[in-house]
């Protein structure tokens, strides 16, 4: 635990499911305040809401598009109307879809960029000015993913964006860093969250997952929220501008393990 976090305010995008529900309740028992916000999903984000309080912090559920600028000012409005402030911003909302590339609709092109790239740099500029306005530190956390590094062919828009969001956060982190504002991704890797819940009931698709993993074994939502924990907390304070990446190894070239090649 990170006494310096009680009391603290966060909004978390996309909390209402998978690795957001579980750093809301990592904040939770840190003591602290969370905006958990929605797109459709109220019964889950009312579901977070009562984790996070059992937990030991407070918390609301907001509804709003992370892909608008209204929908962004909407949570900062949510987090100083009901806590008062705003310490930390996850920028966590995501989603994924498969095709080949030469058959991926540009609509869904556009969705998925809206989402995990649009979003991050709205939900970011949001809370700059706030950390701005106030003068104060500020701490935004992104969730990357390891197809920043990793290509994924028939996920070219996903990992587009994902790489979007590295160099995005490094140049932005770059860029307040004089004003004491902190900037880091963190990239999970193969994670046993509900998107990942049909493929990983798969004992075969479990096995071919598992092997590209080096610890072999899939990761857990509640690692990443300890990651996301760490890098809010004073423990990260000379820390801006990474990824941290949360993948038992999958970003190190498993098919060379054991010297082959």
């Amino acid at each position: 635990m990170y006494q310096e976090l009680k009391g603290k305010v966060a909004v978390i995008t996309g909390g209402s499911k998978g690795i957001g529900t579980a750093i809301s309740e990592r904040f939770g028992q840190e003591g602290m305040k969370v905006v958990i916000n929605y797109n459709s999903d109220a019964k889950g984000a009312e579901a977070a809401v009562a984790i996070v309080k059992k937990a030991g912090g407070d918390a609301v559920a907001v509804q709003a598009n992370i892909g608008s600028e209204e929908g962004v000012q909407t949570l900062v409005d949510a987090a100083v109307e009901n806590f008062g402030d705003l310490d930390i911003w996850i920028n966590n909302a995501g989603m994924e879809n498969r095709y080949s590339t030469h058959e991926l609709p540009l609509a869904d092109w556009e969705k998925v960029i809206n989402v995990n790239l649009t979003g991050v740099f709205l939900g970011t500029k949001a809370a700059l000015n706030y950390f701005l306005s106030k003068n104060k530190p500020g701490n935004i956390i992104n969730m990357s993913s390891v197809h920043e590094q990793i290509p994924w062919p028939t996920f070219a828009h996903y990992a587009a964006s994902k790489g979007g969001v590295k160099l995005f956060t490094e140049t932005v982190a770059m860029e307040y860093a004089p004003n004491n504002i902190r900037i880091n991704n963190i990239g999970p890797g193969a994670i046993n969250t509900p998107i990942n819940a049909k493929k990983f009931a798969d004992p075969e698709q479990l096995a071919t997952t598992t092997k590209m993993v080096p610890m072999e074994r899939i990761g857990k939502p509640e690692e990443v929220a300890a990651a996301a924990a760490w890098l809010a907390s004073d423990e990260s304070s000379y820390v801006t501008g990474i990824t941290m990446f949360v993948d038992g190894g999958m970003t190190l070239y498993p098919s060379f393990q054991g010297g082959n090649g």
